[in-house]
This record gives C-alpha cells, sequence and structure tokens, in this order.
C-alpha cells in the first residue's frame, strides 16, 4: 500500500513538475521589463533615428507633428509589447502598405536596427533578450524593404 503512495506521488512529482518549472519561464515580455521599460527603449530609439541622417528623412512629417509623432510612438511600443509576448495589441496598419512606396533599402533597415540595437544597449537589455528580440522583429523586413 505504501508503495502505491509513493509510487503515486512520484507520478503527480514527474506530471507537475514541467508545468511549474514553465510557470517560472518568464516571457521576452517581462525580461525586457514590461511596457514601462519598453516605452522608454522607444523614446530612446525614436530619438536616434530622429538623428540618424542616414534615415530621418523617411520620419520627417511624423516627427514634425506632435501628435502623430505621440500616436507613432504608441502604436511602435504596442507592436514591441505585442511581438514581445505582451498583453499589448498593435492596431497599426501592417508592415507591407504602411512602407510601400517609400523605397526603403536593405541599407536603411540596417540602419534602423542599428538605431533600435543601440536604444537597447543604452538600457542594458541583455544579450539573449536583444537577440530574442529581433528575431521577433526581423521577419518584418521582407514587408518593409523594397529595393
Amino acid at each position: 500500500m505504501m508503495k502505491r503512495i509513493l509510487a503515486s506521488a512520484a507520478l503527480v512529482c514527474v506530471t507537475l513538475m514541467p508545468a511549474a518549472v514553465e510557470a517560472k519561464e518568464k516571457t521576452l515580455y517581462q525580461k525586457l521589463g514590461g511596457k514601462k521599460a519598453i516605452t522608454a527603449v522607444v523614446d530612446e530609439f525614436v530619438a536616434r533615428v530622429a538623428a540618424d541622417a542616414r534615415i530621418n528623412g523617411f520620419f520627417k512629417d511624423t516627427a514634425s507633428n506632435p501628435q502623430r509623432l505621440a500616436g507613432f510612438k504608441k502604436k511602435l511600443a504596442d507592436q514591441i509589447c505585442e511581438a514581445s509576448g505582451g498583453p499589448c495589441k498593435y492596431t497599426g496598419r501592417d508592415m507591407k502598405s504602411a512602407h510601400m512606396g517609400m523605397g526603403v533599402s536593405g541599407a536603411d533597415f540596417g540602419a534602423l536596427v542599428e538605431d533600435l540595437v543601440g536604444a537597447l544597449e543604452k538600457f542594458k537589455v541583455g544579450e539573449a533578450e536583444k537577440n530574442a528580440l529581433l528575431g521577433a522583429l526581423g521577419p518584418m523586413k521582407k514587408d518593409i524593404v523594397e529595393k
């Protein structure tokens, strides 16, 4: 009888242990520090893009309108939040239609990524988290780059 109870208890522990370990595993969103941290990175990122002569021309209309800029930053933060497993929902246009006709090149996209990496590094985002976020956002390149 005692052996049966111990065997049942062991079976329950083995069955439930992976769920307990999985529950402790943080999402990328949590590892990044949540919405407040993502918003801070977005603010820094947008400032870097605005100062980057290689690509700031793409954003001059948005940057010159405070209301439009605030909406852009909110959508970008929501997009990163959603892509990293957070509770946000991105409500902006899809990347293909949003960038259609802009003539974004691979070099332009690379400059944008450099600015994002710089913002992440300023806030001391870990290498694994940085790579995971870039991996989550990277597939958008095919919808953004036109030449």
